[in-house]
């Protein structure tokens, strides 16, 4: 199964500053300020949910193709997931603009000031998902996740043109997004992805009930935090899996990302919903288990050990099958 990936590539920029910034502001100065931190951390990491995704579904062995935009930096990101079973030909590369960067300082308080740099994800809005299927033989699924919103709206309509199954997953910028863009972005889609958050604001902002909404997609697919994952379908009863017990909390950053990554590796492989949503939560907590998205190590015999403790003989077996 060709599964493709859509959405943002960036890498973070973290930095760890000892003192207070409250302690650097003075209150009648706040509309000239003009402060440098000398910081004593720098933590540079991969990031950008696509490549979070495909990186896990790498992992996984099911070879997904990465669909975005990123700049002519991209060299060493780029090696890094061609090495982790990646597909990442289709990327775009801009002559101008550099990858989209988060450059973050937080200082002891916890407090933090950053930026975000969209920089080449501008791009993504150049790409053509048929020139992405004709190089690789045809698409069978495309996820379209967060990424520049000229980019989402003409993916999804492409798909639609060219009667393409795609999975809606616009997590971050549904906040920036109005009623009639999300709208655009779910009606049709195989499986639309959300947290149980972003459901609500779905509802609202589109209108819609979810009664509705879930009418217009085929599986709707509401992670739940620590108590797993929900997958319904019309006329049918849900799904729901539970996750696996964590061994520590690390850092939720990415979670949501693995989920899905794991997720779409089940349906790779052809395994049930509830197989696939078991994959899913697995992987989602090797990532909390890990500070940084992409730094988990996905060992066969620890991942299945595990995931035999939580989900049974019956269930490991059939994964062990596609993961060995």
């Amino acid at each position: 199964m060709r599964i493709a990936v859509t959405g943002s590539i960036a890498t973070d920029h973290l930095m760890t500053f000892p003192g207070r910034f409250a302690d650097q502001l003075v209150a009648d100065q706040l509309h000239t300020v003009s402060l440098s931190f000398l910081v004593d951390k720098l933590d540079v990491r991969r990031g950008g949910v696509a490549a979070n995704i495909a990186f896990g579904m790498g992992q996984l062995g099911t070879r997904p193709i990465l669909v975005g935009a990123a700049g002519a930096d991209f060299d060493e990101y780029r090696a890094w997931l061609d090495r982790h079973g990646v597909d990442t030909d289709s990327v775009r590369i801009s002559d101008t603009l550099h990858t989209a960067r988060f450059v973050c300082t937080t200082d002891s308080d916890h407090n933090q000031i950053g930026s975000f740099y969209t920089g080449a994800m501008s791009e993504a809005r150049l790409i053509e998902l048929k020139t992405v299927a004709d190089r690789v033989g045809g698409l069978d699924l495309v996820s379209i996740g967060a990424d520049d919103p000229e980019a989402m709206l003409r993916h999804t309509e492409e798909c639609r043109s060219r009667s393409i199954p795609f999975a809606a997953d616009f997590s971050q910028q549904i906040a920036r997004m109005n009623g009639d863009e999300i709208r655009i972005l779910l009606d049709g889609a195989t499986y639309l992805f959300s947290n149980e958050y972003e459901k609500g604001l779905i509802e609202s902002k589109t209108g819609w009930t979810d009664a509705e909404i879930l009418s217009r997609v085929g599986h709707r697919v509401t992670t739940l935090g620590a108590q797993g994952v929900r997958i319904e379908r019309v006329g049918e009863e849900p799904i729901e899996v539970g996750t696996p017990d964590e061994e520590r909390k690390a850092d939720p950053t990415g979670v949501g990302d693995a989920f899905r990554a794991g997720f779409l590796s089940g349906l790779a492989w052809g395994v049930s919903l509830e197989r696939a949503a078991q994959v899913g939560c697995m992987l989602a907590t090797l990532v909390i288990e890990t500070v940084g998205t992409q730094e988990y190590q996905l060992r066969r015999g620890h991942f299945m050990e595990r995931f035999t403790k939580a989900y049974g003989d019956e269930a490991a077996a059939e994964v062990q099958a596609h993961l060995a």
